[in-house]
């Protein structure tokens, strides 16, 4: 029989051990979130390859309703007709895109910088805005002070000068080798994670404990099921979006034309933010080719706008999803303030992955 003194004891015991266990989760929750934090763009290149893999096996998936083949063909063949498509595109149009592309930059440079000198005549001060590399641009095109014949530049000018092209040559180096490796990375986990998907999906299994295992697969496959309807539709409007960018604008007479129905398709892939990015740079490009051409460039955006989000997001993905544009926003834009682009390029499907979780929680929950 138990006194009032050990009631008390047993009481203090099971008090510590509750703070004890909260501290550690509390603990461990922070240094999940300082992981998280330091190690975010390898996670976002994880999470890219994962949804490369998620991508290419609905593809397979896709065309195994049509063929039946094994998977390992299925995923073959698709790989084949995306290598095929990409490389036509390159053989076909790669000088045109390379033309396009220095077209495109040079005009939308010069617009910004048009656009900097009617903001400081009308009194706008426009010293927040970065426009230094844009005046250096402009400063380098115009024409060198005349030199004195027989001078030779100082050796400190020379080496000077050498170490600026240096540095810029190694920046533009080192950028193009993280870009293409990064390009690399995400290729070689998205066939990996979609050659054997089934692998993937016991070993995530076999790390929940065992009697919520059942509950987990449930989650697990819905997330799949989602993801895979999402990107399959995301792929289709964005098709879409190029294909209708591409000609309206060649109609119109935009130059560039071809390389701006592929950024304004690329952009689709971020909801919201993507759309108004790709509007401004269809908008400011058309600028040189006078208001006219600048006007009609606007009212096609808002129409390939209002087809993306008036007739292809309801009818292709309103399965898929259904996440308020409100809340959707505000993540992108936590997620962009926070971790960058890559925050900002896979909001929604981190988001997707949320809502999954919280819809089965709260189903759970009506049913018990």
């Amino acid at each position: 029989m138990t006194g009032p003194a050990d009631g008390r004891l047993l009481a203090r015991n099971d008090l510590a051990w509750a703070i004890s266990v909260g501290g550690i989760g509390v603990v461990l929750f922070a240094a999940l979130l300082l992981f998280t934090w330091y190690f975010a763009a390898t996670l976002f290149l994880i999470f890219a390859g994962v949804l490369l893999g998620v991508a290419l096996t609905a593809m397979a998936n896709m065309l195994g309703r049509v063929v039946k083949l094994p998977h390992s063909l299925r995923l073959t063949v698709v790989g084949l007709v995306l290598a095929g498509l990409l490389s036509g595109i390159l053989f076909l149009g790669g000088a045109t895109i390379a033309q396009q592309t220095k077209v495109l930059s040079d005009t939308i440079k010069s617009q910004l910088v048009d656009l900097k000198a009617f903001l400081d005549r009308n009194g706008v001060d426009t010293s927040f805005f970065d426009f230094g590399s844009l005046n250096a641009a402009s400063d380098a095109s115009a024409p060198a002070a005349p030199t004195t014949p027989h001078s030779l530049p100082s050796a400190s000018t020379i080496a000077s000068s050498g170490g600026a092209i240096f540095s810029q040559s190694l920046k533009l180096i080192l950028g193009t080798v993280s870009a293409v490796g990064n390009f690399f990375i995400v290729l070689f986990l998205g066939l990996a994670f979609a050659v054997q998907p089934s692998v993937y999906r016991n070993g995530l299994l076999f790390m929940a404990p065992a009697k919520h295992r059942a509950r987990a697969t449930i989650i697990i496959d819905r997330i799949g099921w989602t993801l895979e309807r999402w990107l399959i539709a995301q792929i289709i409007t964005m098709a879409a979006v190029f294909f209708v960018t591409w000609v309206g604008l060649a109609i119109i007479g935009i130059p560039s034309s071809f390389i701006l129905g592929i950024q304004a398709g690329l952009l689709a892939f971020i909801p919201t933010v993507g759309a108004i990015l790709g509007g401004l740079i269809v908008v400011l490009a058309s600028l040189a080719s006078g208001w006219v051409a600048a006007l009609s460039a606007f009212i096609l955006f808002l129409g390939v706008h209002a087809l993306e989000s008036y007739v292809l997001t309801p009818i292709i993905q309103r399965q898929a999803l259904d996440i308020p544009p409100a809340t959707l926003f505000a993540f992108q834009i936590l997620l962009g303030v926070v971790f960058g682009i890559w925050g900002l390029a896979l909001a929604l499907p981190l988001m997707a992955i949320a809502k999954v979780m919280i819809d089965h929680f709260k189903a759970e929950k009506t049913m018990a």
